[in-house]
């Protein structure tokens, strides 16, 4: 008898390959993530050292205006989903570690309003205050595009490379 096993969506096949996340995705579980491109945008990660989970997601535009229809997109609607995702797998608010990177100010421009990176980074950091998460460690703003590495399996370990070829560890 062959026996069907459930697809979970957001669960990676067990060979492991790294699940890429595009601008406004995310995924939830232990296996390796990876977003590329990062130049305003934000990758956040949150990590629950106890039970081993993590989450990413690739965030373009601090707020929605009420818009849901991808809500990994902006930072007042991506916050909040990934705490409910992984709150639903057994996590804590209170033993999720978060980390930031991109928020980079990729073009000149005039006055702040306009600085979409640095009101991300702004954002973000608001929110995960709000939900009581820990922000660990960020490497944001300036003005060199990322690529960020996340690793739940791996203790929850984010590399971060930069255009300017650069590279480091949060």
């Amino acid at each position: 008898m062959i026996k069907a096993v459930p697809v979970m969506p957001d669960h990676q096949p067990q060979n492991e390959q790294t699940a890429m996340i595009g601008i406004g995705e995310y995924r939830v579980g232990s296996f390796p993530m990876m977003t590329i491109g990062l130049g305003s945008c934000i990758g956040l990660t949150m990590y629950d050292p106890n039970l081993k989970l993590g989450a990413m997601v690739h965030i373009m535009l601090p707020e929605s205006a009420g818009r849901m229809d991808r809500p990994g997109k902006y930072v007042d609607t991506a916050v909040p989903l990934l705490v409910n995702e992984l709150a639903a797998l057994g996590c804590k608010n209170r033993s999720i570690v978060a980390k930031i990177a991109g928020g980079a100010c990729m073009f000149e421009y005039f006055g702040t309003n306009l600085n979409i990176g640095e009101r991300n980074t702004e954002k973000v950091r608001i929110l995960l205050k709000e939900h009581h998460i820990q922000l660990a460690a960020e490497d944001v703003g300036g003005k060199v595009g990322r690529s960020v590495t996340f690793l739940p399996a791996n203790d929850g370990k984010v590399s971060i490379r930069r255009a300017d070829g650069t590279s480091s560890n949060l």
